[in-house]
């Protein structure tokens, strides 16, 4: 595998995480969203994998460099970031991301996990034509959706404080009422944050939301 990690080089500045198959030569693009961890070991290791199955996987620094430690921490860090910034990066990380993958032409799939993933949700709406498929780890969005053209796929936790079974019913709802295919899964047993390493860490749902994940992306994202 080819990894790098540089900033990028349009107005949106910040570094950024990007791997390529192995082998060297690029796939088709997935675009992964941290959560308010940060770009820590583990959202490498997740970009890992991905690329393990074929793709070129762009990581952008959502926090420039931070990793906050709990999550008063992580919520203090997130307040201190512009969402005009923030939004901007997403956007311009797509469009990198478009222009290292195999086809330049190809739309993209954009996986995001909690605060991550209420971002992918957003830019399938505001990139409709960027974006082919979405995956979302335990995130809520309640926008408008009719200019989407992506298929969306969810995972939930069970008992979760920060993303109610509201949250996940209106996300879905909204989805829907733009003629877009979704797939939301609930895990049992699980709390927020369960696919990442840590306390809520659950390894059988984790691993049932990767191998979903999996089929998904080698089903919705054309290589």
């Amino acid at each position: 595998m080819t990894e790098s990690s540089s900033p990028f080089s349009d107005s949106h500045a910040g570094q950024a995480f990007l791997i390529d198959p192995p082998g060297g030569a690029s796939g088709p693009g997935v675009l992964l969203l941290h959560s308010w961890w940060g770009l820590n070991d583990w959202t490498r290791d997740f970009a890992r994998r991905l690329a393990g199955e074929g793709y070129t996987v762009l990581v952008p620094d959502l926090l420039d460099g931070e990793n906050p430690a709990d999550a008063d921490e992580a919520e203090q860090t997130l307040a201190s970031v512009s969402p005009d910034d923030l939004s901007g990066l997403v956007m311009s990380s797509a469009h990198t991301l478009r222009a290292a993958s195999a086809d330049a032409n190809a739309p993209i799939a954009v996986i995001g996990l909690s605060m991550g993933g209420s971002m992918a949700l957003w830019l399938s709406a505001r990139l409709p034509h960027d974006v082919a498929a979405v995956v979302v780890f335990y995130s809520g969005q309640s926008i408008d959706f009719d200019e989407a053209t992506a298929t969306f796929m969810g995972h939930y936790a069970e008992d979760d404080h920060m993303v109610s079974e509201e949250d996940r019913v209106v996300t879905e709802a909204f989805i829907r009422l733009g003629e877009n295919e979704t797939d939301f899964h609930l895990y049992p047993g699980t709390k927020h944050w369960f696919f990442e390493a840590g306390d809520t860490y659950n390894n059988e749902a984790a691993e049932l939301a990767w191998e979903r994940t999996r089929d998904f992306l080698a089903t919705h994202l054309s290589g």
